[in-house]
C-alpha cells in the first residue's frame, strides 16, 4: 500500500501529493512543510500541529484557490521534491550495514509518543519509543513498530480551583489522526483475530508512516465485536487487570499475527517492556507451525533474535496476572498449541510470584526473560538495578553474572531543538548532522559566546510569550488568586534564571524536594538582584493519590501572595508543552529517589538547546555529569551505597539549595563587561559539545543495531530447524545428568607467590567439552571480583566421568575462592539460555 492512495476527500489534482506529506509523520520533526499547513489553515495548524487534520478541515474552495497560486505551488513542489529525495537517499544503514537485517526489526510497545497530534502515550516510555522510531527512520534502519490505537489514549488534565487534578478523556477520532486504514492488495481493510473465551475478537489494522518506518496499530473498536470487546483498546494503561491482560494479548498475539498476515517475518523481535511478551510466544508458535517442530525447539530457535528491553526500576512494576485470568483468557489460545497453562506458568512464574492464597502469578517480565536471547536495561545504573530485580530468578548466580546488559536511552534531537538552536547547529555542523555519527568532538568551539547567548535570550523570550498565553487560558477567566494579571504571567521575565520541572508527578520523583524548605525557596524567588522563577508541569496517574497531592501542594504554594507569578504550573503536560519548556528553561531540575530513575530522558532534551541540568546523580546523569556540564546532587553516589535506604530526602534537599545558592545562581548572574555570564556560557558550550550526540537517539539506535541486532541476527541464522532440535536434545541430556554432578575435593598449594587451586569434578557422563569450571572470588578488601577459568589437567583415575582441574590465582585468605561448574556452549547466550550452575559447598 502507498499512503498517497488513501484519499478520504477530494483535492485538486495539482495538490494530491499533500496526502503523502500529511500522512508521513516526518513533518512532526522536519519542519520544511510547516509553511504549507499554516497557509492552508493557520488556526487549525497552530492549535493542533496536525497536518492530516489541517488537510481534511480546509475548505475545498481554499484548496482550489491555492492550486492556482504560484507561490504556494512553488513551496508545494519544493517539499514534494525534498520528500522524494529523502525517500531515495542513502542512509547510515544502507552504507554501513548493507541490508544485514534483511527482514528488518519488529518493535513492540504499549505506547508511542511521536507527536501531540497522535495522543497514544502517557509518558517517558512512549516518548522514548517515538524517539527510537524517528531515529531509526533518520538512519534508514528497517523497523516496523507495532502498538495499539486507543479510542481515548491517556487522560487530558485540568486543575480545579482547589488545586485538584481533573481527568478528561476526549475521544480520538481515528479519521482525524495522521493514520490510514491498512488495506491489502484487494483494497480490503486488514483485520486479524485473537481468541477470547467463547468468541474471537476482531482487530482492525491502521498504519502510520514515520519516515522510512511503519507504525502498525491495532484497534478492537470493530462494530462486529461485542460491546465489551470494542472497549479493549479504549484507554491506555487501564487499572483493571482483566482489561490489561486483554490489551497485552491484543498487542502481542494480534501484533505478531498482523505481521504474519502482511507477509513480514522480521529478523529481530524487540519488545519494549514485558507488556509485549506474548508477541515472543506467538512468534515461537508460528515458527513451530511452519517448521513442524515442538515448542521447546521453536523457543530455542526464535529466542536468539528476541531482545527484551526493560525500563522498570522496582520488581512491583512488572505486570503479574493470577491463574484464574490466565486460565480463562489464554486457555482458548493455548488449546491449539503445544503448551498447557501449567507449562506457561513454568515458563513465566517463579516461587516468589504468588498471590495471597499462594497461587502462582504469571510474571510478564519473567516470561520475556525466558523467551529472549538478550536483555538490556536503559542506563548503566539501571543495569545494576535490573540485575538486582532479577536475582530471585537466577538464584544460584551472583548479581554481577545476571545476564542484563545496558543501552542508555537517547532522545531524537531534531524533535526537540528550537529554531534558534537548529540554526546554530547548522552553522557548526551542516544540515544532516543527526543522520550520521558526529565526527567533531567539539562542534561548537567555533561558535562565539555572543551567538550562544543570543540563542538563549531568543529562546527564553519565546518561552515567556508561550507561558503567558497558556496561563491566560488557564487562569484569567476564573480570576484566581490575589492578582489575576500576575497569575497570568505578568511577572515572568526572560532575563530571570528559569528553572523547569516537568514529568509524571509521583512520590519517587520527589517533585516536592524544593518545598521541603519553603523559607529558603521563597528567599530565592523574591531576591531583588538575583531572583529565580520556576515553571512546573506534569500529570499524576488517576489512581495515584500521593501524586495528586503533590500537584495540589505546588498549586497552593504558587497562589501565595508573595509567590504568585514567580512559580507557575502549566496544565495538561504533553509533547507540545514539553517542547516549549525544554527549549526555553535555563536549568532542568530532576530529583528522583536514587536508584529509581531508570534513565530519565527529559533532561537530555534540553542539551541541544543549551539548557543545563541540575539532577540527582542517577540514571543517565550518572554517566553524563562532570563539573563542566552541570550540577549533580550527591555526585559519585554508588548503587550499593544508596539502594538500601530511602532516607535521603532531607540531605538531598539541603544539597539542592546549597547548589542553587552557591553555584547555579551566581554563575548565571555573574556577567562580564559585555553583559554576558562567561562561566554560564562555557557550561552551555561544554554541555552541548560533550553530551548532545552521545545522548541522542541516533547513537542509541546505532548501538542497538551494531551491538545487538546484527550479532543476534548472526546467531539466529545458525539456528535452523535441525540445529535447534539438536541443541534442545543436548540440553535435555545435560539436565538429566546435572543433579548427579559433584565436586569431590579441593586442594590449595603455594606456588611462586600465588595459590594453585586443584579440584576434582565428577561430571556423570556430561562431556567435558560442554562444561566450564571456574574459580570465583567476590569483591572484598582483598581486591576486585575475579573469575578464573580452571584448566582440565587429567582424568581422575578409577572413574570414567571425573576430571581434575586447576588454576593459579593471586593469594587471598582461605574461603575467598569458590569453584563452580557452568555450561559451556558458544552457540548459546549463557547463562541466560541455560542457567545451570554447580558450586562447591
Amino acid at each position: 500500500m502507498t499512503l498517497a492512495a488513501y484519499r478520504p476527500r477530494k483535492v485538486p489534482e495539482a495538490l494530491v501529493g499533500l496526502f503523502t506529506l500529511a500522512l508521513d509523520l516526518r513533518w512532526s520533526w522536519h519542519h520544511g512543510s510547516d509553511v504549507l499547513w499554516r497557509t492552508l489553515d493557520e488556526e487549525t495548524w497552530t492549535a493542533t500541529r496536525n497536518a492530516w487534520l489541517v488537510l481534511n478541515s480546509v475548505a475545498g474552495d481554499r484548496l482550489e484557490e491555492l492550486s492556482r497560486e504560484p507561490s504556494f505551488l512553488a513551496r508545494y513542489r519544493e517539499q514534494m521534491e525534498e520528500h522524494d529525495a529523502f525517500v531515495h537517499a542513502r542512509t547510515w544503514y544502507s552504507d554501513q550495514c548493507a541490508n544485514a537485517l534483511d527482514r528488518g526489526v519488529a518493535f513492540f510497545c504499549m505506547e508511542y509518543g511521536l507527536s501531540e497530534s497522535l495522543p497514544l502515550y502517557s509518558g517517558g516510555l512512549g516518548v522514548l519509543a517515538g524517539d527510537y522510531l524517528k531515529a531509526a527512520s533518520d538512519l534508514g534502519v528497517p523497523v516496523t513498530a507495532v502498538g495499539l490505537l486507543y479510542q481515548q489514549g491517556y487522560f487530558r488534565q485540568a486543575i480545579g480551583a482547589d488545586g485538584e487534578q481533573i481527568e478528561l478523556y476526549p475521544y480520538n477520532d481515528p479519521t482525524m489522526l495522521p493514520l490510514s486504514p491498512l488495506r491489502d492488495e484487494n483494497d480490503e481493510w486488514v483485520r486479524v483475530v485473537v481468541p477470547l473465551p467463547g468468541r474471537d475478537v476482531r482487530l482492525r489494522a491502521w498504519i502510520g508512516r514515520v519516515g522510512h518506518c511503519d507504525l502498525l496499530l491495532l484497534d478492537s473498536n470493530d462494530p462486529r465485536n461485542e460491546p465489551g470487546d470494542r472497549g479493549i483498546t479504549s484507554e491506555l494503561y487501564s487499572g483493571d487487570p482483566e482489561k490489561r491482560l486483554q490489551q497485552e494479548m491484543v498487542l502481542g498475539i494480534g501484533g505478531w499475527r498482523l505481521l504474519r498476515t502482511l507477509g513480514r517475518n522480521p529478523s529481530i523481535c524487540h519488545i519494549n517492556e514485558g507488556h509485549c511478551a506474548f508477541a515472543m510466544l506467538e512468534r515461537a508458535f508460528s515458527w513451530a507451525e511452519d517448521n513442524e517442530r515442538d515448542f521447546d525447539t521453536a523457543r530455542l530457535a526464535t529466542r536468539a533474535t528476541n531482545l527484551f528491553t526493560t525500563h522498570t526500576s522496582v520488581a512491583a512494576g512488572f505486570d503479574r496476572f493470577p491463574r484464574r485470568l490466565i486460565q480463562l483468557y489464554l486457555g482458548p489460545w493455548l488449546a491449539g498449541q503445544d503448551m498447557s497453562v501449567d507449562e506457561l506458568f513454568s515458563l513465566g512464574s517463579a516461587p516468589i510470584d504468588r498471590d495471597e492464597s499462594g497461587q502462582p502469578l504469571l510474571n510478564m517480565a519473567w516470561l520475556a526473560v525466558n523467551l529472549s536471547g538478550r536483555i538490556n536495561g536503559v542506563s548503566q545504573v539501571h543495569q545494576k538495578v535490573s540485575q538486582t530485580i532479577l536475582e530471585p530468578f537466577f538464584p544460584r548466580w551472583p548479581r554481577e553474572d545476571i545476564p542484563v546488559e545496558y543501552v542508555t536511552n537517547g532522545v531524537h534531537t531534531p524533535s526537540w531543538d528550537s529554531p534558534e538552536s537548529d540554526e546554530l547547529w547548522t552553522t557548526a555542523c551542516g544540515r544532516d548532522r543527526w543522520r550520521k555519527p558526529m565526527r567533531n568532538a567539539s562542534p561548537l568551539d567555533g561558535i562565539s559566546d555572543e551567538s550562544i547567548w543570543a540563542m538563549r535570550l531568543a529562546q527564553k523570550k519565546r518561552l515567556v510569550h508561550y507561558l503567558r498565553q497558556r496561563l491566560s487560558s488557564q487562569h484569567c477567566d476564573q480570576g484566581p488568586g490575589n492578582n489575576p494579571a500576575t497569575a497570568c504571567g505578568l511577572l515572568l521575565d526572560s532575563e530571570t534564571l528559569t528553572i523547569g520541572f516537568a514529568r509524571r508527578f509521583t512520590e519517587y520523583k520527589r517533585p516536592d524536594l524544593l518545598l521541603r524548605d519553603e523559607r529558603r525557596l521563597l528567599s530565592l524567588l523574591t531576591n531583588r538582584d538575583r531572583p529565580i522563577q520556576v515553571v512546573l508541569a506534569g500529570k499524576a496517574h488517576p489512581k495515584d493519590r500521593t501524586g495528586k497531592a503533590l500537584i495540589r501542594r505546588w498549586k497552593q504554594f504558587s497562589r501565595r501572595p508573595d509567590v504568585e507569578g514567580r512559580v507557575v504550573f502549566i496544565e495538561d503536560y504533553d509533547l507540545g508543552v514539553a517542547t516549549q519548556l525544554i527549549q526555553g528553561v535555563d536549568v532542568w531540575l530532576n530529583t528522583p529517589r536514587h536508584p529509581w530513575e531508570a534513565c530519565g530522558t527529559s533532561g537530555m532534551k534540553i542539551l541541544v538547546n543549551g539548557g543545563l541540568n541540575l539532577s540527582q546523580f542517577d540514571g543517565w546523569w550518572a554517566e553524563a555529569w562532570n563539573n563542566d556540564v552541570g550540577w549533580a546532587i550527591r555526585p559519585g553516589a554508588t548503587f550499593e551505597e544508596l539502594s538500601h535506604t530511602n532516607d535521603h530526602d532531607e540531605p538531598d534537599s539541603r544539597e539542592l539549595f546549597d547548589l542553587l545558592e552557591n553555584q547555579v545562581i551566581p554563575a548565571f548572574y555573574n556577567a562580564g563587561q559585555d553583559g554576558r555570564p562567561k562561566e554560564w556560557i562555557d557550561r552551555i558550550r561544554a554541555s552541548m559539545n560533550q553530551l548532545t550526540a552521545p545522548f541522542s537517539a541516533t547513537r542509541m539506535v546505532r548501538q542497538y543495531v551494531e551491538d545487538f541486532y546484527l550479532p543476534m541476527r548472526a546467531l539466529g541464522k545458525q539456528r535452523d530447524s535441525e540445529t535447534a532440535h539438536t541443541l534442545v536434545q543436548e540440553a535435555r541430556d545435560i539436565a538429566s545428568h546435572w543433579p548427579r554432578m559433584r565436586f569431590s575435593g579441593l586442594n590449595v598449594h603455594d606456588k611462586d607467590d600465588q595459590h594453585l587451586y586443584v579440584v576434582d569434578v565428577y561430571l556423570d557422563g556430561v562431556s567435558e567439552q560442554r562444561v566450564q569450571v571456574e574459580l570465583v572470588a567476590e569483591a572484598s578488601e582483598f581486591g576486585e571480583r575475579e573469575v578464573h577459568e580452571m584448566k582440565m589437567v587429567q582424568a581422575l583415575e578409577g572413574s570414567a566421568h571425573a576430571w581434575t582441574y586447576q588454576c593459579l590465582v593471586p593469594p587471598r585468605p582461605e574461603g575467598h575462592y569458590t569453584p563452580r561448574v557452568r555450561i559451556r556452549d558458544e552457540r548459546l547466550n549463557l547463562p541466560l539460555e541455560n542457567p545451570s550452575v554447580l558450586w562447591l559447598k
